[in-house]
């Protein structure tokens, strides 16, 4: 690589821009796509060199569970989009959040966490850090006086999801940062739903940001990955060198991938958006639906925060059907266009019970506590004709009653 050549990193770019070209890392060949590097290891041209590389004092490349070309350019592209410092890869999106909390806890440490999480961050804050001496308490997200009650001498970080899954609750970032950061604690926040593009939770006082790049930034349903996103100063005091030691590596492949989802990322996302905005208005107004939930909508119990905090209200719209979970499936089951998945963030729109999929094991009582009702439905919007999707759903509607 020439001098010419090194990863674009130095102009602020506007998003759209920064998801094509930033990061970009060419070889001496001039590629034109980003180039994928399949290797485990790397070569050094002297044993001197080697122990450089090792010592930190050579910022080459060492094995590939420690990093990657292909790798960084990912980790760069979605730094530069975030607006920080650094950010780092990883297999899967629980991967992520699990490594960012694991990175900064040690036995004796509290964590303060909403109760509306996704069933698999809900299993990791209440079952998997207790068994290592963590402990946690659980609030109402949207309660700011619980959130300072739950703070205690040793809490340690704080990890919410904003927007939630699935119930679409907003959470006020900048507040808890402010109480967290009181007390002393780091805030960690998962921004899937939002995405980089509709949300900036480091601009709003959050310490680190972690997203499951298997939705959104692939947005095609091919590869798993996660990313986190901080200062460097906190991805090297918490995040890199535990994942160099224990290896949630994302592979050079699904790296490859994420680069070329992100290029289009921007347009994706605002025509899922649109489809989404006009669903959400469509089912608020269906005698067979109860209840909508979206955040730019005016009947949102958190829309003037959501305003605030958002720039658009995604591609996600929860809402509940007549006759409980028997009416959600009989509309799941009379869908043509849209297909039961559950995934999210993907082109073809999916959708899923969220009462016996992703949030079946926290039980009843915990999901009643958190308003995912048994009639409740979680549709990811795609980039079909939204006429079509209307006329999908309408025909399903028909099938409840």
């Amino acid at each position: 690589m020439t001098k010419s050549e090194k990863p674009e990193t130095s102009r602020a770019y506007r998003p759209a821009t920064t998801l094509v070209h930033g990061g970009s890392l060419r070889s001496q060949f001039g590629e034109m796509s980003e180039a994928m590097f399949l290797t485990q290891g790397f070569l050094y041209p002297s044993m001197e060199a080697a122990e450089a590389r090792f010592k930190g004092e050579d910022p080459g490349y060492i094995y590939g569970r420690f990093s990657n070309p292909t790798t960084s350019m990912f980790e760069q592209r979605v730094a530069m989009l975030e607006g920080a410092e650094s950010a780092r890869a990883t297999a899967t999106g629980m991967a992520a959040v699990t490594a960012s909390l694991l990175g900064q806890l040690k036995a004796g440490d509290h964590v303060v966490s909403p109760k509306a999480l996704f069933g698999s961050c809900r299993y990791v804050i209440e079952e998997l850090l207790p068994r290592f001496g963590v402990a946690s308490t659980l609030v109402d997200g949207a309660d700011l006086d619980q959130w300072r009650a739950a703070m205690r001498p040793n809490t340690k970080t704080c990890f919410l999801e904003s927007p939630t899954n699935p119930q679409l609750e907003i959470i006020d970032i900048a507040a808890v940062a402010e109480i967290a950061h009181k007390a002393g604690a780091s805030l960690v926040v998962d921004n899937v739903f939002a995405t980089p593009l509709l949300q900036s939770p480091l601009k709003l006082g959050a310490d680190c940001v972690v997203y499951s790049s298997t939705k959104h930034m692939d947005g095609q349903g091919r590869a798993l990955g996660g990313v986190i996103v901080a200062s460097e100063a906190f991805i090297q005091a918490h995040i890199h060198n535990f994942l160099r030691q224990t290896g949630p590596a994302i592979s050079p492949f699904n790296a490859w991938i994420m680069l070329k989802g992100l290029e289009t990322l921007p347009v994706r996302l605002m025509g899922q958006q649109r489809n989404a905005v006009t669903i959400a208005d469509f089912l608020g107004s269906h005698p067979m639906v109860e209840r909508v939930l979206y955040p730019t909508r005016k009947d949102h119990p958190q829309h003037a925060l959501a305003m605030r905090q958002m720039s658009g209200g995604g591609n996600v719209v929860a809402f509940d059907v007549k006759d409980g979970k028997e009416g959600a499936f009989r509309f799941g089951n009379a869908l043509s266009i849209v297909k039961i998945s559950n995934n999210l963030g993907d082109a073809k729109s999916l959708l899923t019970h969220p009462a016996t999929t992703t949030h079946q094991r926290i039980g009843q009582a915990a999901r009643a506590e958190s308003g995912i009702s048994e009639g409740m439905l979680r549709l990811s919007c795609g980039l079909e004709d939204v006429e079509d999707l209307l006329d999908d759903l309408e025909a399903a509607l028909k099938a409840v009653g």
